[in-house]
């Protein structure tokens, strides 16, 4: 399993469930990962998606508490074995989570590499991803030229997991 975000320097990612910043290349970037791959939300995050609905191109799946929820165009799944039982009937594929701020942090375990762009700039966030560089599970194995997008410069991440004797 695979995450992909844009973090500020604060590891936040959004405020009143909406992103921090929209830049375009980042977005660009999220289209050219996840297109036609699987897809991994909680509700809160689809619901922030144009129109509240399923991205294209892409098979949805979406965790929510409600065991009534059900929306056109995306599985629906209540619990973490539940999900992890579905990602287990689609071998070789390469599954993203995409938001939000619980679902990281739930399924941060079962990760193994997160694509993260990391914005130079504190903003005001109530929502965030767990912060890979404090912890020593996580190495950086590819970091991006430094880019910038009017006042802001980012540069695009990829995280790995290190690998412990004995885990």
């Amino acid at each position: 399993m695979r995450m992909i975000a844009a973090v500020d320097e604060n590891w936040g990612i959004g405020k009143d469930g909406k992103l921090l910043v929209s830049i375009p290349e980042d977005l660009a970037r999220f289209r050219k990962i996840t297109m036609g791959h699987t897809v991994v939300c909680g509700r809160k995050t689809l619901e922030s998606f144009p129109g509240g609905k399923p991205l294209k191109n892409r098979e949805n799946i979406v965790m929510t508490r409600n065991e009534l929820y059900t929306i056109k165009g995306a599985k629906a799944v209540h619990s973490i074995p539940e999900l992890l039982s579905l990602c287990a009937e689609i071998p070789g594929e390469e599954i993203f989570v995409i938001g939000g701020g619980t679902l990281y942090r739930s399924l941060l375990p079962y990760t193994d590499m997160c694509e993260i762009t990391r914005i130079d700039r504190r903003f005001e966030a109530d929502t965030t991803f767990p912060n890979l560089d404090a912890s020593g599970e996580w190495e950086i194995a590819e970091r991006g030229e430094k880019q910038a997008y009017g006042d802001l410069t980012y540069r695009f991440l990829t995280y790995r997991r290190v690998f412990q004797p004995g885990s």
